[in-house]
């Protein structure tokens, strides 16, 4: 691990001088390309980049690289409502990273693509190599086939009544409502989230790789136990390597064998000498990982091979505990089964709730938009800082608090940090030129102070401990803004005599400026680039520590650095959108009164979509609504409430179709989220003229097509 070895190099004098740089291999989780980055994506992304500069600050060479995760049915399926081949679709999806990345100063090295060439090579070579290390074997399964499309349906394409708790509408795999874990067949009344028909079982010949061979498992008891994981993952890791009695009394066997194939249509990648079948999308995302160094070692002109062979190359991953199972399992035993390095480590977090503890969801109105933050003109520093100081080495839940993260920013970075280069720079440039003086004892014995902590502070942000880190920081400033207090360069520039101590005590308080600058360079980059302009010095690291200013060193003019968080920012950026107020209108005889002329821009914002309802029932506790299931064209089905019950009963409703708002916000009501709003007419005198009428489309109309 990074600790120990670091530690050497931080207690020696001079700081880092004697260290040989260490070879790294950096990668984050890649995101599935069905949709824009939303702030989890951000939050690991951040993580990383702050763990990659500070591997550079102290010498090291990293490349560090991402990729989207492109193959599998659903984005084969959304391609196709979309009326793009999957290849347009996911080549869309990537053109808008770039906005995301730069706008919060996360610095990949490259950026890939699972469908990129190298992954197609890389993927069927590591399959020959299992194969020819006999981990890969044919059986012939039974699973679920939608007569209607034609296809066999992926476990997230198959929902049901949940054979555990009875739960309606619950997915193929796992039920969201009491946590259980069921194979597809064991639904009751299953249906296709596709076309809602009723799926039929089928034989086809499947491709596993034998996990359970016994080399497997002890290859991997061995690697999950050894220090590469944090302590709780290798303790949740070590439950799948027995055989063990579940709550409900059921047993759950060690490992078991890994389905690696998907039957053709399939967007993915072919196995080699069989026709119709493609690797599943898990067996070649991870291998992503591997595709996108080789095309950034290949452009830069470096050879993959050679790289990947030096015994000193450290591989590090960054996940969410989400896909544990799959970088902690799966990926290392591919890797060494296939004659590949195997990670160092693989670094788990946890997941971002808002506002104590709710998850972030936007079906439930908590989402934090990080192209909205961004629009809003909010700094992506205050951001980056603070997850940094809610992150940790641990797999463990962070919660982003608007009162708290207003507070740390506002405190920390603008009251503490910033302050101190505010409070002195106007002096240095007004009374001296710019040029910096002579450091009297007590100078010295502040700045000394910070260099000795300094070590423990990049130690821990080598190894994660951001929160940690970042207190300590503040601590220091903590220290240089009491310096300041005591000497009170205000008084001493309205002071005869005392030019020479006003010189001294700025000075002082411009050197510690830039050391805790240096601690904070890998959580603030885009900062730390502006005190570099400032100070006049080439860009800082570690080393730059035992590397002070010297007297006579001029310094540019000081600039504003950082705003304070507004109120009104927060506000913003979590308040729903805006609803009009009525205007007065005009009333038509014998009907309901007409709503205010608006533009063709104004109705081209209502997202009009053909819906199929694929399932429907009625909702317990309620006498006007129903919750109806919809298929929009999006790969996935909605939930929305109607008031229809009075009009329709559910099963007459089932496989037609109709018209929906798909882009109206998502609203939480008693009985679950609504996802949307069916169209339907009646007469505004309900008593007078009873009768609610769903709208539906002429034959011919599918799902996704847009009305307008």
């Amino acid at each position: 691990m990074a600790g120990s070895a670091l530690h050497s190099a931080l207690t020696c004098t001079p700081l880092l001088t004697t260290m040989p740089a260490r070879q790294i291999f950096v990668t984050t989780a890649l995101p599935y390309a069905n949709g824009n980055f939303h702030i989890g994506h951000i939050m690991e992304y951040i993580q990383a980049d702050i763990w990659v500069r500070t591997h550079r600050m102290l010498g090291n060479e990293v490349n560090f690289v991402g990729a989207d995760d492109t193959h599998g049915a659903p984005i084969m399926i959304a391609a196709e409502k979309a009326g793009k081949t999957p290849q347009q679709f996911v080549a869309d999806i990537a053109a808008g990273r770039k906005q995301y990345l730069d706008g919060f100063h996360i610095e990949f090295d490259n950026w890939h693509s699972t469908d990129a060439p190298e992954n197609h090579q890389l993927a069927q070579q590591i399959y020959l190599d299992l194969k020819a290390n006999g981990l890969i074997e044919t059986r012939t399964i039974e699973q679920f086939f939608d007569p209607e499309k034609a296809m066999f349906l992926p476990d997230r394409f198959i929902k049901g009544e949940c054979p555990k708790c009875h739960a309606k509408d619950q997915y193929g795999d796992n039920c969201e409502v009491c946590g259980a874990v069921y194979a597809p067949t064991d639904l009751i009344e299953p249906y296709s989230a596709l076309s809602g028909a009723k799926p039929v079982l089928k034989s086809s010949e499947h491709f596993f790789f034998k996990l359970s061979d016994p080399r497997c498992v002890a290859f991997l008891e061995d690697w999950t136990q050894n220090g590469r994981l944090q302590p709780e993952v290798a303790n949740k890791v070590r439950e799948w390597f027995t055989v063990r009695t579940n709550p409900d009394g059921t047993t759950s066997e060690g490992l078991g064998d890994w389905d690696i194939s998907r039957d053709a249509p399939y967007f993915g990648i072919e196995i080699p000498d069989a026709p119709g079948k493609y690797f599943y999308v898990w067996l070649d995302a991870p291998i992503g990982y591997l595709a996108s160094l080789k095309n950034l070692l290949d452009k830069r002109g470096q050879n993959y091979d050679d790289y990947m062979a030096n015994p000193a190359l450290e591989q590090y991953h960054f996940i969410g505990k989400d896909i544990v199972t799959f970088h902690t399992l799966f990926w290392p035993a591919t890797l060494h089964f296939s004659g590949r390095k195997v990670p160092d480590s693989v670094f788990v977090h946890g997941f971002l709730t808002v506002n104590n503890g709710e998850k972030m969801s936007k079906s439930r109105g908590t989402g934090l938009d990080p192209l909205k933050y961004l629009a809003l003109g909010m700094n992506p520093e205050w951001l980056r800082y603070y997850l940094a100081a809610k992150l940790s080495s641990r797999n463990e839940d962070i919660d982003f608090n608007a009162d708290d993260f207003m507070a740390r920013a506002n405190s920390d970075l603008v009251g503490k940090f910033v302050n101190i280069a505010s409070r002195a720079a106007g002096f240095i440039a007004k009374r001296f030129g710019g040029a910096l003086g002579e450091v009297s004892a007590d100078g010295d014995a502040l700045l000394e102070h910070l260099r000795s902590v300094a070590p423990a502070i990049i130690e821990l942000l080598a190894e994660r401990e951001y929160g940690k880190a970042l207190r300590e920081t503040m601590l220091l400033a903590d220290r240089v803004n009491e310096y300041v207090d005591q000497n009170k360069p205000w008084e001493l520039a309205k002071k005869e005599g005392m030019e020479a101590r006003l010189h001294d005590v700025c000075t002082t308080c411009i050197e510690a400026f830039r050391v805790l600058t240096i601690l904070l360079k890998p959580v603030l980059p885009a900062l730390a680039a502006q005190v570099e302009a400032f100070l006049k010095v080439a860009p800082m690291n570690f080393a730059s520590l035992q590397q002070p200013l010297g007297q006579g060193h001029v310094i540019g003019q000081y600039q504003h650095l950082m705003q304070r968080v507004d109120i009104k920012q927060l506000e913003a950026l979590f308040e729903p959108p805006a609803q009009a107020e009525p205007e007065p209108v005009a009333t038509v005889p014998g009907g309901e009164e007409l709503a205010p002329t608006i533009s063709i821009d104004d109705f081209a914002k209502i997202d009009l979509r053909i819906a199929q309802i694929v399932n429907c029932e009625a909702v317990e506790g309620s006498t006007k609504l129903l919750r109806l299931t919809l298929d929009v064209g999006e790969g996935r089905t909605r939930n929305v409430f109607s008031g229809i019950a009075s009009a329709y009963k559910p099963e007459d409703l089932i496989g037609k179709l109709t018209v929906m708002v798909a882009n109206l916000a998502p609203r939480k009501m008693k009985f679950g989220v609504s996802e949307g709003m069916v169209l339907a007419a009646s007469h505004g005198d309900e008593k007078a003229n009873p009768g609610i009428y769903v709208l539906s489309p002429w034959p011919g109309a599918t799902p996704g097509m847009r009305v307008g």
